[in-house]
């Protein structure tokens, strides 16, 4: 199944108006339903700091909540039609088109998400971005992500075609974020609170 996540890019391009039109169709109490979650993440964030959102999409409404909350957003994502969605809906916010397997920026950030990004990578990628996010988080900064509840390959659906997803076991996690120099914060497997995401808070030292 890993060949599936060499398509992830192209389905994305293919798709970006659709993906972006469900997320805007759901009900108002499903809209933002990480804002539990993101307002963990803030909890750690220096007051304006800079924040990168790693497979941003078309930045609502993750970004845009970011930024409501006084912080300057970069986003990146692989498809440049997603970036195209980000600009026009965030214009105030930086934006980039970047594979975030080969993220380079130079620079490091008060806080990072890759929130329902991160786990359509395959497991081999998804080891290699922990040196990503460490050399792109400042000292204290946050780091907050979505995996899978279990190791393994799973194939869901978009616009009725096969999307890619894994994940690394959690004990896993859990050795790469501390080899990274982040420390766990929070935990938890398929949150009822938040869509049965898989959610990880971690701290860089």
């Amino acid at each position: 199944m890993t060949d599936l996540s060499d398509r992830i890019v192209d389905l994305y391009r293919r798709h970006a108006q659709a993906w972006a039109g469900a997320r805007t169709a759901m009900p108002p109490g499903a809209w933002l339903m990480e804002e539990a979650w993101l307002a963990r993440f803030l909890a750690l964030v220096t007051p304006g700091a800079a924040l990168l959102d790693i497979g941003c999409g078309p930045g609502l409404p993750i970004a845009g909540h970011l930024v409501a909350h006084g912080h300057r957003v970069t986003g990146i994502d692989s498809a440049p039609e997603m970036i195209a969605l980000f600009r026009a809906n965030l214009p105030e916010a930086e934006a980039r088109v970047a594979d975030m397997r080969e993220l380079a920026l130079g620079r490091r950030f008060g806080g990072l998400i890759a929130w329902d990004s991160f786990f359509h990578l395959s497991p081999g990628d998804q080891r290699r971005m922990f040196a990503i996010f460490a050399a792109h988080a400042e000292p204290g900064a946050p780091l907050l992500f979505t995996s899978g509840p279990a190791a393994g390959e799973a194939i869901g659906t978009l616009e009725g075609e096969p999307l890619y997803h894994a994940s690394l076991d959690p004990a896993e996690y859990r050795a790469r974020l501390d080899e990274a120099g982040f420390d766990l914060v929070a935990h938890r497997a398929e949150d009822p609170g938040c869509g049965g995401h898989t959610v990880w808070l971690a701290r860089r030292r």
